[in-house]
């Protein structure tokens, strides 16, 4: 409690901004934070054995959420790259309903299959990313292909021109999101991946959204120095169904805050393979990360991403074998050296009622 007093105590003396408000402040606030310092001290942190005895950081608002262990069979969540839903651990946080956060379900390994589909297969055409804006289709056909000999570059200290891949910040999926209007089209729409509405399904099932169906996703590719800026998902025209958030690779920190942005946020830890589900009220809340973590000193990517998939894998599994050659690929992407390690964070959602899925 000394390191989140200390914390606090910090944040209450930070400076304010004219026109700043308590979102604000505190994002501010952790965008300049030191790992290693009392500047964390008040993250919650759901993956350590204190979230469960609710002690630590933050633990007056931590508790615990029931999960539906029966509406996903345990072949169903293998086939995803899943544990038993019996053994996920599941938390809440007083005052936000509607807030799940499921520390790694992840079998081992299986983390590899979506940290290489993030980069390899969901960047390709016909799905719709940030350099489409200044180059042509043909250009950013297959970012993958083209960035493998960079990717591959052994001198990482000398200056060197960034391939595509690095350039990469956002990618949308199923109907795509225009990031001018803040709106979806119904006649944007391309075919969403059936791996990931299958995981989709899976989390949605076991937190009591049967029948979920993942139509929209966008995914945020961050470097070590991105931010997210404070915002609301409004733009899905159906807000009884769950928003659904992976991340894998880098941790990071997450701010929940409220419906408007005076209230002071919450923050938290999100490591890879965490899981986030938003329903309810907590749907329109505002939200934000303000810092990427950098790996512990000698390591290149987060411990439960050094586990390969298993060499034999169940022949409805929707993961697929990832090659040496595509893992080196991926490790050299996100190697700190790069100046370009990414939290590849991963949201989908249901953008419009069923109704309207069938009419689009």
């Amino acid at each position: 409690m000394g390191k989140m007093a200390a914390a606090m105590g910090s944040v209450a003396t930070l400076a304010t901004e004219p026109g700043e408000d308590a979102f604000r402040k505190l994002f501010r606030f952790y965008r300049q934070s030191r790992p290693g310092t009392p500047d964390l001290g008040g993250v919650i942190d759901f993956s350590a054995a204190h979230a469960a005895r609710g002690t630590g950081p933050g633990a007056h608002k931590v508790i615990v959420s029931q999960l539906s262990v029966s509406s996903v069979s345990d072949h169903d969540a293998h086939r995803a790259g899943l544990q038993p839903v019996s053994k996920w651990r599941a938390y809440g946080l007083e005052g936000y309903p509607g807030f799940i956060f499921i520390p790694n379900p992840f079998l081992p390994g299986y983390q590899w299959h979506w940290v290489k589909q993030c980069l390899k297969l969901y960047s390709q055409k016909p799905n719709v990313c940030n350099l489409d804006k200044h180059m042509t289709k043909e250009e950013t056909r297959d970012l993958w292909e083209q960035s493998k000999e960079f990717l591959r570059y052994k001198d990482m200290n000398k200056r060197r021109p960034r391939s595509l891949l690095e350039k990469l910040r956002w990618v949308t999926l199923g109907y795509h999101y225009n990031w001018d209007s803040k709106k979806y089209s119904a006649d944007h729409y391309t075919p969403f991946p059936s791996d990931l509405a299958f995981l989709s399904e899976q989390i949605a099932a076991a937190c009591g959204f049967q029948g979920f169906r993942a139509e929209a996703g966008i995914l945020n590719y961050y470097r070590l120095d991105s931010t997210l800026g404070i915002h609301v998902d409004r733009s899905e025209l159906d807000h009884s169904k769950p928003l659904l958030s992976f991340s894998f690779g880098q941790s990071a920190i997450f701010l929940l805050g409220g419906l408007k942005r005076d209230e002071a946020p919450t923050a938290m830890f999100m490591h890879s393979g965490d899981i986030m589900v938003m329903s309810g009220s907590s749907r329109l809340l505002n939200h934000a990360v303000p810092k990427v973590l950098p790996s512990p000193e000698g390591k290149s990517l987060p411990c439960c991403l050094e586990t390969p998939l298993p060499a034999v894998l169940p022949r409805d599994s929707v993961a697929e074998p990832c090659s040496v050659e595509d893992w080196k690929a991926v490790v050299d992407r996100m190697h700190p050296s790069r100046e370009t390690p990414r939290l590849q964070d991963v949201h989908c959602n249901a953008t419009w009622s069923s109704e309207k899925s069938e009419i689009a």
